[in-house]
């Protein structure tokens, strides 16, 4: 505890995570990919605020997310951060770019989109395939390069080759962006241990370690949900294959940052808005011992907390994926089916932490007035904070047509609320 009685940011997220009653409500804004804002929302964002100084820039390239900077983190009071944000912080790792919506944005040198005579932008591997696109009037880069689209192969003695030519992992945000560096994990290590020493926030490494995601993005979602049913071996071959690599990496960053880093986040999108993409007997079969593993080696070789990035509803999937060891879930989509904030709370507040659903992104925030925001937000944090267990976060990313005064309206709920107003 600090000297004056309150929590520190870092004890409080892990005390709500134990299910113990936090000074007042953890909140994250930026700590993950699917916990962030939108580069042209934040845009906004500061030009409402009168903020001149400081720079918007492009973490997150797919999702176009911006890295929140320091006196926004401390003016919202942001309890966690990525330890990604300890890397690209010379200005010479950035350059200036217009966006097509017209914001002064900056991208990391590494990037370099191709802008097209329709107006789309494209991203290249290194051996010039075109491996994603954002088109004339989107905010975010689409996946367009798919290796098993025709097929299984026969082994996968390449994956490690090919992987990297998916615009997820190809495109990777910090600090992923610096991982063939050769001495990346000391570099993780040394400024994870940085982070922990000048901040008292809580610290989040991404890993990712998708399974069901990695056989869409490899075989494209409509053919791995086919195989699901029609190919469950093929599904299990190529399932093993992303396990050893998932392993490995696990095991560096076990090694680099497991007694320095609080929660680390895997992410794997099981949910649609009705229900689960499969069936649950089909999760327990394929995919819930592998997440156990993967859950297991975290526990056994760190002190770091699991935490499962899923949209959708996952109601009927929960008791599974508590049961494979995860701690965390996000982003609590609660406008998906079965997804009611009462209910949730009521089955599996004490065995889960919701960190999300504290604002719905799809109606409320983009389109409601403040007040409505402030009376959302409020009647959520209600339900969701008492005895811990919760973390506050947005349903997924701000999007770019959240209005920064629907924004600045939700820490004020937020604000209020801890101040028990």
């Amino acid at each position: 505890m600090s000297t004056n009685g309150t929590m520190t940011s870092r004890e409080r997220v892990l005390a709500s995570i134990a299910h113990q009653q936090p000074d007042r409500v953890p909140v994250d804004l930026g700590a993950t990919p699917s916990s962030g804002i939108s580069t042209i929302a934040y845009y906004n964002l500061k030009k409402h605020l009168g903020i001149t100084t400081g720079h918007t820039r492009v973490y997150d390239v797919v999702q176009q997310l911006a890295q929140p900077e320091d006196d926004i983190l401390a003016r919202f009071g942001i309890d966690v951060i990525d330890v990604g944000r300890a890397f690209n912080t010379q200005d010479e790792d950035w350059y200036d770019v217009t966006l097509p919506t017209g914001q002064e944005v900056q991208f990391p040198a590494w990037f370099k989109p191709v802008k097209r005579d329709n107006g789309a932008w494209d991203a290249f591997a290194p051996d010039g395939e075109r491996i994603a696109t954002m088109p004339l009037g989107a905010t975010f880069f689409d996946q367009t390069y798919y290796p098993y689209l025709d097929g299984y192969p026969d082994n996968y003695n390449d994956l490690p080759q090919i992987m990297p030519k998916i615009h997820w992992a190809g495109l990777a945000h910090s600090p992923w962006d610096h991982a063939a560096e050769p001495d990346f994990w000391q570099q993780l290590r040394e400024k994870a241990i940085y982070l922990r020493e000048t901040t008292d926030k809580a610290l989040m490494v991404v890993a990712g370690c998708n399974l069901f995601e990695w056989g869409t993005f490899l075989r494209r979602i409509d053919n791995f949900l086919m195989d699901l049913m029609l190919q469950p071996a093929e599904v299990e071959r190529l399932l093993d294959a992303l396990m050893e690599i998932h392993l490995q990496t696990l095991e560096n960053v076990c090694n680099a940052v497991g007694d320095v880093v609080d929660i680390i986040r895997f992410g794997d999108d099981l949910g649609t808005d009705q229900g689960p993409f499969m069936a649950p007997h089909i999760y327990r079969e394929l995919f819930k011992p592998r997440h156990t593993i993967l859950c297991n080696y975290v526990k056994e070789h760190s002190q770091m907390h699991t935490f499962l990035h899923s949209c959708g509803s996952l109601y009927k999937l929960l008791p599974d994926l508590i049961d494979a060891g995860f701690e965390v879930i996000n982003p609590v989509q609660i406008t998906s089916r079965d997804m009611e904030p009462e209910r949730l709370k009521r089955e599996f507040g004490q065995h889960i932490t919701f960190w999300g659903g504290g604002a719905d992104t799809r109606h409320t925030l983009n389109q409601g007035t403040p007040a409505r925001v402030k009376a959302h937000v409020r009647e959520l944090l209600e339900i969701f904070s008492p005895g811990g267990g919760y973390v506050f976060n947005t349903v997924h990313n701000i999007l770019p047509d959240v209005p920064p005064e629907n924004i600045l309206a939700m820490f004020e709920a937020i604000e209020e609320f801890n101040a028990g107003a």
